[in-house]
């Protein structure tokens, strides 16, 4: 006899290792303002999202938009990709 589904919320993994991230939805016309911020090191990121697809999924899209913002800085400030040169 098959299970019947979980009731309970599934728990995912935030993307790049985050704990936490707040989320911040404002409508705008037809379409959503996400706003995703890391409250450990205030990086924040905007998108706009059609909200026909979730906040499930516009969630993950901002989450994995903030990881990939975090790791870009971290890379910049060890001195990686810097494109400078000295002369």
């Amino acid at each position: 006899m098959a299970r019947p589904p979980s009731s309970k919320p599934r728990k995912t993994a935030l993307p790049g290792g985050l704990q936490e991230i707040l989320f911040e939805f404002r409508p705008v016309g037809n379409i959503l303002r996400v706003t995703a911020i890391d409250p450990k090191t205030g990086t924040e990121v905007i998108m706009v999202a059609d909200p026909r697809y979730g906040e499930e999924a516009i969630k993950r899209l901002a989450a994995r938009k903030l990881a990939y913002v975090i790791s870009k800085k971290k890379g910049s400030q060890s001195g990686e990709n810097s494109g400078d040169m000295l002369v």
